[in-house]
């Protein structure tokens, strides 16, 4: 909760994949109250009622998961929403001047955007969101040991990378009224 409202604040792409993570642990808990207790409230050094606010809050999560039908995959639609967002954001700074350098960035990655599709298998999501799909895949790679996947994707990853952590700054920058997209057009 307290990870999740920082990240929130600080960068919306770090926000989306650690709910993804967070999402497949629960999953991984079999959505038990007393093992999500036991492994992500009891070891906090904090006291009982924040204890208690903690699972709580895993506990809303686990309902959004069985309400939206995503108890075996899948991500939460709030998430999907923000990634909805930052793709809109993403279609602005395309023909925006004040996205030049984003441009530039996902100029790099475009010629790759077809493979990443093949791969991901999801002819029907944004190219936004096939960029987290993409960064999830190589986190999990990443945890799991799987050395080899990670390594034949990591061309890839570096050239992601950039364009989600600008397009994130950018987002940040716009909710925040440090820029206005519309000045200048």
């Amino acid at each position: 909760m307290d990870i999740a409202q920082a990240k929130r604040k600080e960068n919306i792409a770090e926000y989306i994949l650690y709910l993804w993570q967070l999402e497949d642990l629960l999953r991984a808990l079999q959505f038990s109250p007393e093992a999500i207790y036991s492994q992500l409230v009891a070891p906090r050094e904090v006291d009982e009622e924040q204890k208690h606010i903690y699972l709580l809050w895993y506990m809303d999560i686990v309902n959004l998961l069985r309400k939206e039908d995503k108890e075996e995959s899948g991500h939460l639609e709030h998430t999907l929403h923000l990634i909805a967002d930052m793709h809109n954001l993403h279609l602005q700074l395309m023909h925006n001047p004040i996205g030049e350098h984003y441009r530039s960035t996902f100029a790099r990655l475009l010629p790759q955007l077809p493979q990443l599709r093949t791969m991901i298998k999801k002819e029907e999501i944004s190219d936004t969101e096939i960029c987290f799909r993409a960064l999830y895949a190589a986190m999990l790679y990443r945890i799991k040991g799987d050395a080899k996947r990670a390594e034949a994707i990591k061309d890839t990853i570096e050239l992601v990378s950039p364009v989600v952590a600008e397009l994130a700054d950018m987002y940040r920058k716009v909710e925040q009224g440090e820029i206005d997209l519309f000045k200048d057009m």
